[in-house]
């Protein structure tokens, strides 16, 4: 029913910043909960940010403070501002949206890389 099609990542020396992209296929990050994982190579899929239909907004401590989660509803697009990048934020990002319980869509992965 939805896609979600990501971008935004690439390579980026420590410090830098990437806005990471989400588009939706159709409207519907106004009334669901939307989110981004990351998952760097060996390791589990973590949750970094995530945003709920009301507007309410977690950041995984790792990235407080550096990352902002944001949605355009008008654009069906949710967004990652990843600002004073680190090594360690190395990963493939994901796009997750839930409408439901037994709803909910991923995206492709956008990769980004921090070189140190």
């Amino acid at each position: 029913q939805v896609q979600l099609v990501e971008s935004g990542g690439g390579l980026v020396q420590a410090g830098g910043s990437l806005r990471l992209s989400c588009v939706a296929s159709r409207a519907i990050f106004s009334n669901t909960y939307a989110a981004w994982y990351r998952q760097a190579p060996g390791k589990q899929r973590v949750l970094v940010a995530d945003i709920t239909s009301t507007g309410t907004i977690y950041y995984a401590d790792s990235v407080k403070g550096r990352f902002t989660i944001s949605r355009d509803n008008a654009k069906n697009t949710v967004y990652l501002q990843t600002n004073n990048l680190e090594p360690e934020d190395t990963a493939v990002y994901y796009c997750h949206a839930r409408i439901s319980a037994t709803e909910y869509y991923w995206g492709q992965g956008t990769q980004v890389t921090v070189s140190s």
